[in-house]
């Protein structure tokens, strides 16, 4: 498998930054440290994460500027986490980053890809000077913990970053239903869908890799949605509220182009769907480009992909599928930090809580499909947007598939459009319902208007 692509950096950070104001990271962060320790001794979250009787002895991280002898050490033992300043020697893994890119990441409202450790660490695209030393299983272990920490310290040196407004909903215009479909690869499947608007345009909603439909409550009930749209959001087989398919085994789950076109066509001829647009992201993203490659044959009436490709491809790491490794905590986690980071929280807090919820294997199983099986490459340009327009949508601070990534695909579509959305990450439609509908708004216009 290729490796992953790795980003370019100064002359400066690649000789380790001396000189920098950030090269001693516990000297850059000094003022902040003590503050740092107050907010941790009285944070809920941190102390979700490390009350449990099976912390029986501490367990100490550091975290450090590359090349440097210094570094901000973290212990956990049950029920708290104490900060201080030390050397490595004392650590059982190490989170280094070049000077450069902690200044990048301390800034009150950072920019992509620094929002987050996994967004400076990547997946598919790495950036040169970020390394994890030391014992790789403890950093997977405990991956919760360095996340809550290191935006303890962040917001301790520039304080919280300004999260968006949200307006709290009085009520609920979703119903949702099981049904039984039968679809190629995947075969019979009592699956689980939600519906919501009065509107002429039929609209599919695909959640992402190791998900469900959940993620678009915000869009479902969003009245601008709710007037133009009739919506359908469903959990694929074993994901969510619907049961395990055929021939399932827990833990053996793949996804592949066809079982997943296969479902989607399965579920609109079940339903009487009339021409829906297909909109879904990530994973859902990509399947969204192998329906408009496939319009006669699914049924569709057009394609709204968010934060898709036609290719990725990475070196797949086995902690989302490990008996070694707490799915539960690791899954959640590492996808987390490609989130907008003026999200609002109950947002973010949904996504980690769906992406805990999921059964053992289905994320890794989800990114086979994600991650090297999909390749449409070399069918872009026989898609005929005249029967299926493609309107690309993709949130800048999304670090997987970034905006030139669905850019650089859409050049390839006849007619194809592609719009960057300001503010918005990996998961737009939970991040933040009410920009994204903006976006989604415009996208459906040009559809209307272009399909033939």
């Amino acid at each position: 498998m290729p490796r992953a692509k790795k980003q370019k950096t100064s002359p400066d950070m690649q000789n380790g930054g001396s000189s920098h104001p950030w090269a001693d990271l516990p000297a850059a962060l000094s003022e902040s440290l003590e503050k740092a320790n107050k907010v941790a001794e009285g944070d809920g979250q941190l102390k979700a994460f490390t009350t449990s009787n099976a912390i029986d002895a501490p367990a100490t991280f550091g975290i450090k500027s590359s090349g440097a002898p210094n570094a901000v050490l973290v212990t956990v033992s049950n029920g708290k986490a104490d900060i201080k300043t030390g050397s490595t020697d004392e650590a059982l893994f190490t989170l280094s980053a070049l000077p450069e890119q902690w200044q990048e990441f301390m800034k009150q409202t950072p920019v992509a890809p620094y929002q987050s450790y996994w967004g400076m660490f990547g997946m598919n695209i790495k950036q040169a000077g970020i390394e994890v030393q030391g014992d790789q299983n403890a950093f997977a272990h405990w991956t919760h913990v360095w996340r809550r920490i290191l935006e303890i310290l962040h917001d301790a040196y520039a304080g919280p970053t300004p999260e968006d407004e949200q307006p709290e909903p009085d009520e609920d215009h979703i119903v949702g239903r099981y049904t039984y479909i039968t679809s190629p690869v995947w075969g019979k499947c009592k699956v689980f869908y939600e519906q919501a608007g009065e509107g002429e345009q039929e609209i599919l909603f695909l959640h992402t890799a190791g998900s469900d439909g959940r993620q678009y409550h915000g869009v479902l009930n969003d009245e601008r949605m709710r007037q133009k749209c009739r919506m359908t959001a469903f959990d694929l087989p074993a994901h969510g509220r619907s049961f395990p398919y055929e021939g399932y085994w827990p833990g053996m789950h793949t996804n592949t182009e066809d079982a997943y076109v296969g479902c989607i066509t399965t579920l609109i001829k079940k339903l009487a769907l009339n021409k829906p647009i297909v909109c879904g992201a990530s994973m859902a993203g990509q399947i969204c480009l192998a329906v408009a490659a496939r319009a006669s044959e699914v049924g569709a009436g057009g394609t709204i992909p968010l934060q898709g490709s036609d290719y990725l491809n990475m070196d797949r790491q086995w902690y989302d599928r490990s008996p070694y490794v707490n799915q539960a905590l690791f899954n959640p986690e590492w996808i987390y930090g490609m989130m907008s980071p003026t999200a609002p929280l109950k947002n973010r807090q949904l996504i980690w809580h769906l992406y805990s919820a999921q059964a053992y294997g289905i994320f890794h199983g989800d990114l086979d499909f994600y991650f090297g099986g999909w390749d449409g490459r070399e069918r872009m340009a026989g898609i005929d947007t005249g029967k299926c327009p493609v309107y690309m949508l993709t949130g800048e601070y999304d670090w997987s598939n970034t905006p030139a990534m669905s850019q650089a695909t859409c050049d390839k579509i006849p007619g194809g459009r592609h719009q960057a959305m300001k503010g918005l990450g990996h998961f737009p439609a939970t991040e933040n319902p009410k920009v994204f509908v903006g976006y989604l708004l415009e996208a459906i216009d040009h559809i209307q208007k272009t399909r033939t």
